[in-house]
């Protein structure tokens, strides 16, 4: 069996040198500075000062700025959510299959937690159903996630649908984690909307988004078709620029929908395309969501 954590760490090592993997090391432990941690005593606020940890009760009450001062936990946990739902076998914008990209950005997240000594969970599954497999610690831990994930995904899998799996996250994940979720472009919508609030109220929430293939690629494939429904993407259809307008503009307004649901809910949002702009992807992401903290 090929490991798939040695891979995630061989493109890692090719694809970012030592500096870069420092930084993006030191943007993983950010995310749960000043929060997930155990309250220990206040002190007077010095320039330099992070704002959102100001205590304004003790502070008026004091009658200057006051500080809260934490104990970190040594631990956390880092949940990772995947869709392995039939959508993610298809193709991405360029070319990739979205598990394969899926696999790599669990993998690096997972990787950077374990450097971190955190342990890593996953709750996967598609619209039939959801499975959690238990926060642990260790590569070959994290390696039987990323086997998981790829040996769930494919044509046979059920329908994709992510609301399944974050409704297993808010009635089984007890505690305060790092749920970091990874899927397909997803469409906004009222009930979904409401889900991650109850989540993000809880939980500190990363979103990465893997693109779906341009609709201009069924062109050069005779044989494409779409794996929600095995239905035919006829060529010449989809060379229609009536078609291929139409098709821009849904694809805008449904993503524009899905950026302004997770705004409103406070989470921060990343894309990709390939496995090679994972690592730079990741970095951005994580500095969105700690000036965004």
């Amino acid at each position: 069996m090929t490991s798939l954590l040695l891979r995630v760490k061989s493109k890692m090592s090719i694809f970012a040198h030592r500096k870069a993997r420092g930084i993006l090391d030191g943007e993983y432990g950010s995310v749960f500075r000043g929060r997930s941690l155990d309250f220990d005593d206040l002190r007077a606020y010095v320039p330099g000062d992070e704002v959102r940890d100001i205590d304004w009760k003790a502070s008026a009450r004091h009658g200057s700025p006051l500080i809260k001062r934490y104990v970190a936990v040594r631990r956390q946990t880092l949940m990772l959510v995947a869709d392995t739902g039939r959508n993610m076998a298809a193709e991405s914008r360029d070319g990739e299959t979205k598990k394969d990209i899926a696999v790599m950005v669990l993998g690096v997240m997972g990787y950077l937690a374990h450097r971190h000594g955190d342990v890593v969970g996953l709750v996967c599954g598609d619209a039939n159903g959801s499975r959690t497999l238990p926060a642990k610690a260790g590569e070959a831990h994290l390696e039987r996630l990323l086997q998981e994930v790829d040996s769930s995904t494919g044509l046979g899998s059920g329908p994709s649908r992510l609301e399944e799996q974050l409704h297993h996250v808010a009635h089984t994940v007890k505690g305060r984690k790092l749920l970091f979720v990874v899927t397909d472009e997803l469409a906004a919508s009222p009930g979904l909307e409401q889900l991650l609030r109850r989540l993000r109220a809880q939980h500190e929430v990363l979103w990465l988004t893997i693109r779906d293939a341009e609709l201009s690629g069924a062109t050069h494939s005779p044989d494409a078709f779409s794996v929600a429904d095995a239905a035919p993407l006829l060529g010449r259809i989809a060379a229609s620029p009536a078609v291929a307008t139409a098709y821009e503009t849904a694809t805008a307004e449904r993503d524009a929908g899905r950026h302004a649901m997770l705004r409103r809910v406070g989470i921060s949002e990343g894309h990709v395309a390939n496995s090679h702009d994972v690592m730079t992807e990741l970095f951005a992401l994580l500095e969105r969501h700690r000036r965004a903290g």
